[in-house]
């Protein structure tokens, strides 16, 4: 095997010696070393959400990750910053399947070899996958321990995502394989059939089951990029199903084979009912958030759970303040007793007082006899991580004005303190701390930190954002449209535009944009559910009149040619 045959990528500076075959120590007996192995890991059909808990704990002890670019796209999020990743394939080279198994069982055991844990990652359950099996073999037979972490494997995975039960008798055909002896087989049989095909091959598939006695009328469906947001369904007979392939505009022209997995029996017509993937409210939309990973988490896995694909862009960037003396006299006086509450309303907030706290040696435990207030989930689970329970938490909106309606008023009998230690940002609004005296209280309004505009997020997504390549913008407040437009320009006028409040929605007008939809309540969970009540609407009302349900950015000019499979 051409070693040229695998490439390899690590942001280490030794990373080429460390992967090299020619560079493997020498084995020890039987070609075993102490702490070298083998991991022949399951990636599932595409959904890393299908990952089972084996492979998670494999991955994040991985020290070199083997696998296509695909899979390696679906397990990489829970291994290391610094694991070495490789992919089985030349540069440019097109291997067939025996030399893809030749190169990984050389690196895989090279690797391993040399004391690695190595996790050989391929799509759907290794056990089904021929190249992972002589790749097993290889290991055997050199000594090299190894073990199997099942997945979901493709063919089961993918019709369960697109609603056909498999219940009953069921056979599962590789096209690519299968000779004129199992095709009449399989087509003289009643069973529900699994064909692994291609998009391109699937109406020959469907001409040989039926040469082979299948009716003609029995139901077929097929689905491709099975398990993703990218995954599409067409259901039809054997009969007509290169029709609708046809009619649809789904056959690609160069773009090479795209595997599919056929469904052919009375299971197959089910899809229409059972669908329950592709009619999420959000489903496949490319929905842009402009606020940093660590502030839209939770909005991100909403987002994911009506099956939209969230892209986060940062509009601002945190920096300390310019003189940090006040917020060094805060926290000091936090630790003297000069407060009696402190009160954090933003994660950067809690970011900066522990990050002082680490600067003077302190923990945890110097909030004691402290009572402690927060805004927000993030904020809270922020504090625990810190090791703090908040005292109080608004009951109700989560914002300064539902934190003032459960604060409690000073009470000169039972607050020995009567002061409030209130870090925040250079541009926080005065809302709290009006309020705060309103209740008796003295606050310390301290600058933990100073938000700037971030700097403009990579050249495509400034493209696809001016370009109507997002279904829809979230804006959170009137400085995250503000600084989206300063760092990446306008959203084309087929996104669609949805505000957390009035005051952020006319901002947005401001700029020229139309306001699309408006939470309910100003929370970014409340915004995330308007959007997706808006994506039903829009899916009901296409149905309703017998159009096809697209994604807002398919409307613009050229789109739907780009979007093609």
């Amino acid at each position: 095997m051409n070693p040229a045959a695998v490439a390899t990528t690590n942001p280490a500076t030794d990373a080429a010696t460390a992967l090299s075959p020619g560079t493997a120590a020498s084995p020890g007996p039987a070609g075993r070393t102490a702490n070298g192995h083998v991991t022949f890991l399951g990636a599932g059909p595409g959904d890393p959400g299908l990952l089972t808990l084996r492979a998670v704990e494999a991955l994040a002890l991985a020290d070199l990750l083997v696998g296509d670019k695909n899979v390696l796209d679906v397990v990489r999020a829970h291994a290391r910053a610094d694991v070495h990743t490789a992919e089985p394939a030349a540069d440019g080279e097109v291997l067939d399947t025996t030399a893809v198994a030749d190169a990984a069982a050389q690196l895989v055991m090279t690797s391993a070899r040399t004391g690695k844990r190595v996790v050989r990652a391929v799509a759907g359950d290794p056990g089904l996958d021929s190249c992972a099996a002589a790749e097993m073999l290889a290991c055997a037979q050199a000594g090299i321990p190894f073990e199997v972490v099942p997945g979901i494997a493709t063919e089961v995975g993918v019709p369960a995502y697109a609603g056909v039960p498999l219940s009953g008798g069921v056979r599962f055909v590789d096209a690519a394989t299968a000779s004129a002896g199992c095709w009449g087989e399989v087509g003289a049989s009643d069973a529900t059939l699994v064909v692994s095909t291609t998009l391109q091959t699937v109406a020959a598939a469907a001409a040989e089951l039926i040469g082979a006695g299948r009716g003609p009328d029995t139901p077929l469906s097929v689905t491709v990029a099975g398990t993703t947001t990218r995954q599409r369904t067409w259901t039809a007979t054997l009969a007509t199903i290169a029709a609708e392939l046809k009619a649809t505009k789904a056959l690609p022209t160069p773009e090479g084979p795209i595997a599919a997995i056929a469904v052919v029996g009375e299971r197959a017509g089910q899809h229409e009912h059972l669908s329950w993937f592709e009619t999420k409210p959000l489903f496949g939309w490319r929905v842009l958030v402009p606020r940093t990973k660590e502030q839209a988490a939770s909005l991100s896995d909403q987002l994911r759970s009506y099956g939209a694909v969230p892209h986060e862009v940062p509009t601002i960037a945190v920096e300390p303040p310019r003189t940090p003396q006040q917020m060094e006299r805060a926290v000091k006086g936090l630790v003297t007793g000069r407060y009696e509450w402190i009160a954090f309303t933003s994660v950067n907030a809690v970011k900066a007082v522990r990050e002082k706290f680490e600067e003077y040696g302190l923990d945890a435990r110097a909030f004691a006899g402290i009572k402690v207030a927060a805004v927000g989930e993030q904020t809270s689970r922020a504090l625990v991580e810190f090791g703090v329970k908040p005292d109080l938490v608004p009951s109700g909106e989560q914002s300064a004005a539902g934190l003032l309606e459960d604060w409690p008023p000073y009470d000169p009998v039972f607050d020995p303190i009567d002061r409030v230690f209130l870090p925040r940002a250079d541009i926080a609004t005065e809302t709290l701390v009006a309020g705060l005296v309103d209740l008796g209280w003295e606050v310390d309004d301290v600058t933990a930190y100073r938000t700037v505009r971030a700097s403009p997020p990579p050249a495509d997504t400034r493209e696809a954002i001016k370009g109507g390549g997002f279904d829809a913008v979230l804006f959170t407040s009137s400085s995250t449209v503000r600084n989206l437009v300063g760092i990446a320009g306008k959203p084309h006028n087929v996104t669609v535009i949805a505000c957390i409040g009035p005051a952020t929605a006319k901002t947005a007008e401001e700029h020229g944009l139309r306001v699309d939809v408006m939470a309910p309540e100003p929370s970014v969970h409340a915004l995330a559910q308007a959007l997706a009540d808006f994506g039903t609407a829009r899916r009901e009302a296409a149905t309703l009149a017998g159009d096809p349900v697209t994604r807002p950015s398919e409307r613009r000019p050229g789109a739907r040619r780009r979007a093609r499979v």
